[in-house]
């Protein structure tokens, strides 16, 4: 049975504005890991003055080129037709990754259509449409957003109990693709390729027909990429397990309580779908307990590691939509004000998250990409001195402007005494810039600060001809080193010092 028209058309139409409805920042991996390598890349195709960064991760080989590789494409295709200016590099890339969640949504729809009917279909594809964790992430450019994309594609291919529609070959290489994009896709698809394998009749066939050679034309593609950019033959996949899971290195940046996904991480991301989740895993049939199986597993996997995040778990978030239709479906008299209940109960999330909470660090960019057209003769130097990653940097400027901003690798090399420069920045930061910028002809035309530092930096920013020109609200819950606005500061270089 054909997917309706209408619902293609609905999902295209939604996801679009999804999109431009999402003006916030949510990790710094949404550019640090895509774009900004991206761009980088774009300029390594162009042979034009290397200009881009790459951080600590790409250093190590702990990431791959694939992923990137989609958004260095979009950007040689406009540049080939003369339409690479800023704003089409910022939203293209997220269009496309829309365009893509949009299929996704579609998939889902024609996969519960096979399995039940047009009418737990049309429910599981309104829990989907309405969930704001899906809205606030599935057009951002993160790897854990193709991973979760992928996910349901391969969902869509999946040979479960009953279904007409599965096709090994498929299913395992888009999984493969989620796997060779970011290594963890391996977790929610354990319990999942596991079931299959063991009811499959013909396992020597499976193994030797599908596995083996998937396996090998991804993996051997991803090594092909890989090699060309970095230069030498590196499995990153595997510097990336072994860095997160063997090394658990990723405690470095924060760690939480062994239960956080159980008590806020899934309850979170679900919001107020919950009680439906719950109720739809009572109900549904004992063919759907493997898509149940599998987001247990994937909590419990992930609940192992000190260093916890919502996005690690986005995958399982289609599955869990999947049981939140069935329960809504079922609710015949009631279904009417539950599915009120759901759509009102995710608008006002969906729309904080996407246009209010966070959003400076992205207005902000706007201003510093004023500073390339800048007429007067010197040139412009901006320093960001903000938690470090704070904002994009190139791919959001697309100009050869002298940036700035303070590092956060972590320590690889075993230093009990290893401090970073952020760290460094933040626990004297007078005495650090006026170490940093010693001589007058050193410093910064433009700086980029939280309100929360302006404070302790007023006598350098005063006795450096530093005047405000600029404030821009970022959150309503400041925490820590991120405070609720931005100021830019420009130094008056006219004044004799």
């Amino acid at each position: 049975t054909a997917v309706p028209a209408s619902v293609l058309a609905l999902a295209v139409g939604l996801r679009t504005l999804n999109c431009f409805l999402v003006q916030t920042s949510f990790v710094p991996d949404e550019y640090w890991q895509s774009l900004e390598v991206a761009h980088r890349m774009f300029f390594m195709i162009l042979n034009v003055l290397n200009y881009g960064y790459l951080t600590w991760e790409w250093a190590n080989s702990l990431r791959g080129y694939s992923y990137p590789l989609i958004f260095a494409s979009i950007y040689k295709a406009l540049q080939l037709l003369a339409k690479d200016d800023v704003q089409l590099l910022v939203w293209v890339p997220r269009l496309a990754q829309a365009v893509l969640a949009a299929f996704a949504d579609v998939k889902l729809y024609s996969l519960v259509q096979h399995l039940e009917n047009a009418e737990t279909a049309k429910c599981v594809f309104f829990c989907q449409l309405c969930s704001w964790f899906t809205w606030y992430s599935c057009t951002r450019t993160l790897t854990n957003t193709m991973e979760t994309i992928l996910t349901i594609f391969a969902l869509s291919y999946y040979p479960i109990k009953g279904s007409k529609m599965g096709n090994s070959w498929k299913y395992l290489a888009l999984v493969a693709l989620a796997i060779v994009i970011r290594p963890t896709a391996v977790i929610p698809w354990m319990p999942l390729v596991f079931s299959h394998f063991l009811q499959e009749q013909r396992k020597a066939d499976l193994i030797l027909q599908n596995c083996i050679p998937v396996g090998l034309v991804t993996v051997g593609t991803s090594l092909i990429i890989d090699r060309v950019f970095f230069g030498e033959w590196v499995l990153v996949q595997l510097n990336f397990l072994k860095f997160n899971v063997l090394q658990n290195l990723g405690t470095f940046y924060g760690s939480h309580p062994w239960h956080w996904y159980f008590t806020q991480g899934l309850p979170v991301i679900l919001g107020t779908h919950l009680p439906f989740f719950i109720h739809g895993c009572v109900l549904a049939p004992k063919r759907y307990h493997i898509f149940l199986t599998a987001v247990i597993w994937t909590v419990v996997v992930y609940s192992t590691l000190t260093h916890k995040e919502f996005r690690f778990i986005y995958p399982v978030l289609p599955f869990c939509v999947f049981f939140c239709g069935y329960s809504l479906e079922h609710l015949k008299a009631w279904k009417k004000s539950a599915a009120s209940f759901l759509l009102l109960s995710n608008l006002i999330p969906a729309l904080y998250t996407g246009l209010i909470h966070q959003r400076g660090t992205l207005d902000v960019m706007s201003h510093i990409q004023q500073l390339c057209n800048n007429s007067d003769q010197s040139q412009p130097f901006v320093f960001i001195m903000m938690p470090c990653h704070s904002t994009p940097l190139y791919s959001h400027v697309h100009c050869p402007l002298k940036m700035r901003f303070l590092q956060c690798p972590p320590d690889l090399t075993g230093n009990e005494s290893y401090i970073d420069e952020a760290d460094l920045f933040y626990s004297n930061p007078l005495g650090w810039l006026d170490k940093e910028f010693y001589n007058d002809t050193l410093l910064p035309s433009h700086l980029i600060l939280f309100n929360v530092l302006e404070q302790e930096i007023s006598s350098f920013l005063a006795s450096r001809g530093y005047e405000k020109t600029a404030t821009i609200f970022h959150t309503h819950v400041p925490q820590g080193r991120v405070g609720s606005h931005i100021y830019i500061y420009r130094r008056e270089t006219e004044m004799n010092h």
